[in-house]
């Protein structure tokens, strides 16, 4: 495992981040505590989670992720010391009017609630999860700026903004004197470049954000798991999920696929790795973030960082996932 800038600022994180969004949902608490271990022992210090995971799961509150980190934090005195941990805000925690968004309150409240289900005294990164249109940003990066002055947060970054409110953002912050987005979380993988790669990534190149692509594997499709010529299994993701089914549908989603199993087969890969060792070749990529839901799978991600591509691997990838066409 080797570790990368997180942007301009001087904190080294593992070049893959174990997502958690399955903790409480997919995976169970005795799965995602040997998942969490099993990672942090492959050199993985970099851990992302949000309050709402994963609220959407039936009988889950939200903040069961956050509560099953910290317990598996609390077995071992020196994990906290070792791991980057981040965590985001923004989404419904309560029926409230006030239990969501990105209020000055509900920043303060909510950070406050995930120190406590986390069971530390500092969030490493705290970041918004989407745009709020209902609270002006400047409010919400005073808020964030007491958090930090406070001892609370240590750095902060975004999800899901366009380029635009990131510039938003970071003109505020300078021009006011508050503390400032490290990093952000683009929706970025081989399926979807043109989201990321069309103004968001010359924003993260041009101010040294850190870049922590979600879903690097296209929600499973890029595993191979869905064929275009196979029912998809009724109990799967993909089953449910609009997405996948458009990039079955896709001719150029089928074609990216063929091009990266090719490349799998030629190089003895599995489809995953060779979609996660593009991404790690990408020259804006900090952390890409794996959800793997039990040991079988976070084995296969881990691969991918040894899995370096050549350079014609890495054309024949651009080529046939091109959005420029």
């Amino acid at each position: 495992m080797e570790y990368r800038r997180l942007g301009r600022t001087g904190l080294r994180v593992s070049e893959l981040c174990l997502g958690t969004m399955q903790f409480g949902w997919t995976a169970d608490e005795g799965s995602s505590h040997e998942v969490l271990t099993a990672a942090f022992d492959a050199g993985i210090n970099f851990l992302d989670t949000a309050d709402v995971y994963s609220r959407w799961a039936e009988g889950n509150p939200g903040g069961v992720a956050e509560q099953i980190i910290g317990r598996w934090l609390k077995q071992s005195a020196s994990r906290r010391d070792q791991i980057v941990l981040a965590t985001k805000v923004r989404g419904a925690m309560g029926e409230g009017p006030n239990d969501q968004g990105l209020s000055r309150r509900h920043v303060l409240m909510a950070c406050e609630a995930s120190l406590r289900r986390l069971g530390v005294e500092v969030i490493d990164l705290y970041q918004l999860h989407s745009v709020d249109p209902d609270t002006p940003i400047e409010e919400t990066l005073d808020a964030l700026h007491d958090l930090v002055r406070r001892g609370y947060v240590r750095y902060i970054g975004c999800s899901n903004f366009p380029a635009w409110k990131v510039m938003q953002a970071l003109w505020a912050a300078e021009v006011h004197g508050w503390t400032s987005f490290v990093s952000l979380q683009p929706h970025y993988n081989l399926i979807l470049r043109a989201e990321y790669e069309r103004e968001l990534e010359a924003v993260a190149l041009e101010y040294g954000l850190g870049v922590l692509p979600y879903s690097p594997l296209a929600g499973g499709f890029l595993t191979g798991k869905y064929r275009p010529d196979t029912p998809i299994p009724a109990d799967s993701r993909g089953a449910k999920s609009k997405r996948i089914q458009a990039y079955l549908e896709s001719g150029k989603g089928r074609s990216v696929l063929e091009k990266v199993e090719e490349i799998a087969a030629k190089r003895g890969l599995t489809a995953s790795q060779v979609s996660l060792a593009w991404l790690l070749a990408r020259p804006s990529v900090t952390s890409p973030i794996i959800g793997p839901r039990n040991l079988s799978q976070l084995k296969d991600n881990l691969a991918s960082v040894s899995a370096r591509l050549e350079g014609e691997e890495v054309t024949t990838l651009d080529a046939a996932s091109s959005w420029n066409d």
